[in-house]
């Protein structure tokens, strides 16, 4: 009998996927990769070439990979206790397997004999950059080592693997074990309706009912937490939030300080036996910037260039809550900031956010982003028809396992997309879950569960197979989903990721879609925020849910004109994410013993508001670099680094037609299918005709 988490079928059916099937399945999938390799790297060493090296490779583990794709996904979106136990339980022997390979001396041995081959010698320039590519991912990986190094790294990644995944349940348990019960109206006082009624109805199917009164229910998921901090005036209740919010990751129960320096350390360790002086230094070796020292370097020069602007804000926004409150000017607490800088827009622009959310209906905003898709992009995204069948009743499953009947999805609220070329070519299919859930981690972001990639030899087209996730405001009552614009842009950066997937069109797996060095992974999907600020591409999609209007001159002119808002202060905030990222991993990796809190802040000191009260470190709920082995370890200067990238190359557009296909289908031709098919400065060269320029970032934001 078939494990259904090696089924390889295009549309799974999510209803097989239960938690007691892992074991058997990741254990036959390992047990298979591993012959694979064995065969691969027994092959006679007379005969071999391209195919049966490096793509042969490639194939050995995609099945592998592709089941522990379904594993980590549940974990992320469908986290119970039962797939919770099974992951964990598989997941130290699947990081020391993928840990074993580039320390395997028949493969390393196999790799650098072919690579003196004349067959390697000519071969054409993709696979000459692909050959390239996997063996220095070998030697970062340690190939080159002596067996006692290569048998701790060995048990490096396994730890690593451990401590990340217990670091992210604890931000994702500590996040759900929060919440706040509210029985008085008045101290919701200030909030829009919409955060009023998505609160009273989470009260009601939480189970918080009463008889007399209304019942309001908080958590610390964004589409609650966020309109709490901008708009409530009971102060209070705002400072209880905040609490809330620094309490993620850290306390007795979900306390994340030990294993972020843990984690620090094992990545310091693993760095020194590969050789590098630090963890950013190896791990930026395949990404543009090359080294810890010129990603901070990046850092530190931006920060100065914005930094008096930053000091200006700062002191505008203290100085109009003095004046607000007829109080002198002061520091202001943590969770005053988002507050008075709400209400200091309001005064300065006569414009609230909130005004725009009745104009960006979820589905609207969908098919606005998708029609953007076939006009500049040329490509056609069509809805499929769900279903939803609860784990566990796989019989009603095989009704729906047609090749045009409904696909299964993993939660009622999950759709469905086919996407094809100009031609009618089917190239890929994804899926979309945009709304919070106990069970799912916070944030946003894109991901695949199937490597798509062109005819090749034999080998028929394959499929990518992709998915987008966030935790966007939810439709209350008979009302749709309404995003605020920060929320919409969020949608069109995912999209993004999701547009270089499923263009990719390089026909080496390995060099495929998202597959690129990580400062420049963020381009295509930070290029598609700029649509959402142009009146040109917004009248695709911001129309009011009930009337169909478009957004009135009068507040589009008041959303440009409030663009740049405290600007310096947005960039700044990035800018400190990185700073501290870099910091931790290049200078205080083996601090141990030392106060987080305070470090964090000694590090973040001149790049964060001064405040009366210090905020606890973020380290604590830095998912992004702490959830994963690697993820953006030492690499969260990449947003900013690749929004350099974005704010140049929009300039096209701009300057050529914000719609102008031919402009798009270069955008496609030249950066989304190319993958890591090319190095990336060139490719940028090939869309833009020249190297970036810097300044044009700081232009955007109207800092220049």
């Amino acid at each position: 009998m078939a494990n259904p988490f090696l089924t390889q079928d295009f549309h799974i059916q999510w209803s097989t996927l239960d938690p007691i099937h892992i074991q058997e399945g990741i254990t036959r999938a390992l047990k298979e990769a591993g012959e694979a390799i064995e065969q691969v790297s027994g092959q006679d060493r007379g005969k071999m070439n391209f195919d049966t090296v490096v793509l042969a490779l490639d194939e050995s583990t995609r099945r592998l990979n592709e089941a522990w794709n379904l594993v980590t996904h549940l974990d992320s979106l469908c986290n119970s206790p039962a797939l919770r136990e099974a992951h964990n339980a598989m997941l130290p022997q699947v990081s020391s397997f993928f840990a074993k390979i580039p320390l395997n001396d028949h493969l390393w041995d196999l790799l650098e004999t072919y690579s003196k081959t004349e067959d390697a010698k000519s071969l054409p320039p993709v696979k000459k950059r692909a050959l390239a590519e996997t063996m220095e991912s070998f030697r970062q990986a340690g190939a080159d080592l002596p067996p006692d190094k290569k048998q701790r790294l060995e048990s490096l990644e396994t730890e690593l693997s451990q401590a990340t995944q217990k670091y992210s349940e604890n931000v994702l348990d500590s996040t759900n074990a929060w919440e706040l019960i509210l029985h008085d109206a008045e101290r919701l006082k200030g909030l829009p309706q919409s955060a009023m009624d998505a609160a009273r109805l989470d009260a009601l199917a939480k189970g918080h009912v009463s008889e007399t009164e209304t019942v309001y229910r908080l958590t610390l998921k964004a589409p609650s937490m966020i309109p709490v901090m901008e708009y409530a005036e009971d102060e209070s209740l705002r400072r209880t939030v905040w609490e809330g919010t620094t309490g993620i990751g850290r306390g007795e129960k979900y306390d994340n300080t030990e294993l972020v320096w843990k984690i620090l350390q094992l990545r310091h360790e693993k760095a020194q036996i590969l050789g590098k002086k630090d963890f950013a230094d190896l791990v930026l070796q395949q990404r543009m910037a090359k080294n810890g020292a010129n990603a901070l370097a990046f850092i530190e020069n931006l920060h100065d260039k914005i930094a008096d602007s930053f000091q200006r804000e700062t002191i505008q926004l203290q100085e109009y809550k003095a004046d607000a409150v007829g109080q002198a000017t002061d520091l202001l607490q943590p969770w005053e900031v988002a507050f008075w800088a709400e209400k200091q827009r309001k005064a300065e622009f006569d414009f609230n956010e909130e005004e725009l959310r009745p104009f960006f209906p979820l589905d609207r905003v969908l098919n606005g982003m998708f029609e953007l898709a076939e006009k500049v992009f040329d490509l056609r995204i069509t809805t499929r028809e769900t279903v939803f069948v609860p784990v566990g009743q796989p019989s009603a499953a095989s009704v729906h396992a047609t090749q045009d009947g409904p696909v299964e999805v993993w939660h009622p609220e999950v759709k469905f997309y086919e996407v094809r070329n100009e031609k009618g070519v089917h190239i890929g299919s994804f899926y979309a879950d945009w709304h919070p859930r106990d069970s799912k981690r916070g944030g946003a972001w894109m991901n695949y569960l199937r490597m798509g990639s062109p005819p090749y030899g034999e080998r028929d087209r394959r499929l990518h197979l992709g998915l987008i996730c966030g935790n966007m405001t939810p439709p209350v009552g008979n009302k749709p989903a309404l995003l605020t614009h920060d929320e919409v842009c969020t949608v069109f950066h995912e999209f993004g990721h999701l547009l270089h997937q499923l263009c990719g069109n390089v026909e080496i797996p390995s060099l495929n879609g998202v597959s690129v060095y990580w400062d420049f992974v963020e381009l295509p999907s930070q290029i598609m925020e700029n649509f959402c600020w142009e009146r040109e591409s917004l009248d695709l999609f911001a129309r009011h849910h009930e009337t169909g209007e478009a957004i009135p001159a009068k507040l589009f002119k008041k959303v440009v004109a409030a663009k740049n808002y405290r600007s310096a202060s947005d960039i700044m905030r990035q800018l400190s994410f990185g700073k501290l990222d870099l910091e931790l991993h290049i200078h205080h990796a083996t601090d141990l013993g030392v106060d987080l809190d305070q470090l964090s802040r000694q590090i973040m000191r001149d790049y964060v508001v001064p405040l009366k009260t210090e905020n606890p470190t973020m380290a604590r709920r830095f998912s992004h670099l702490f959830s994963s082995p690697v993820g953006y370890a030492s690499g969260y200067y990449s947003y900013k680094w690749a929004e350099v990238l974005d704010a140049d190359a929009f300039t096209r557009f701009q300057k050529e037609g914000v719609l102008n296909p031919k402009v798009g289908r270069e955008f496609r031709d030249k950066i989304l299918s190319k993958g890591n098919s090319e190095d990336p400065a060139k490719l940028f060269r090939d869309f833009m005709g020249r190297d970036p320029d810097p300044s044009a970032l700081l232009a955007r934001a109207g800092l220049a």
